[in-house]
């Protein structure tokens, strides 16, 4: 997994030459990499911005163009989000995973504070968003990069 830790601004070359050495070392005793740009850590910096995973706002193309501009002459397969069914549930619904945004009555008896949130709606928006970023991810690869690479979401 790639780490995407301000959401946007300019790319960290210690994290980038991090990433470069890791997939070099994995290349060199044939292992082939399998990198995940999503999974349940988006940004707290979007999240204070634009409410995350609630807004339509795609950053996740931008951060998704410098990995595959950066990893992509090593990296055959991209996994884009990792259980884009799993975040809004706990993240939206429950609870559970931050932002930590539930109503529903079984959080509530759970004892978790859901003062902010509403789960009857906010787990749609959220995995209605993460598909959006996933389809806008391929995309923007077809389209810039055209290599023969495998780019997926992963479910479950």
């Amino acid at each position: 997994m790639v780490t995407w830790l301000d959401g946007r601004g300019p790319v960290n070359p210690e994290g980038l030459q991090y990433y470069n050495n890791l997939i070099n070392e994995l290349k060199k005793y044939g292992i082939e990499p399998h990198v995940t740009l999503l999974h349940f850590d988006l940004p707290q910096s979007l999240e204070d911005e634009y409410s995350g995973l609630l807004s339509p706002k795609i950053d996740f193309t931008a951060y998704a163009d410098v990995c595959f501009r950066e990893f992509g002459d090593r990296v055959k397969y991209w996994i884009t989000v990792n259980e884009p069914n799993i975040e809004p549930i706990l993240g939206h619904d429950l609870g559970i995973f931050p932002p930590n945004h539930c109503s529903s009555s079984l959080t509530s008896s759970l004892g978790l504070n859901c003062s902010k949130g509403n789960s009857s709606v906010e787990p749609y928006v959220a995995g209605h968003n993460l598909l959006l970023s996933h389809a806008s991810a391929v995309s923007l690869y077809g389209k810039k990069y055209q290599v023969s690479a495998l780019v997926s979401l992963l479910i479950e």
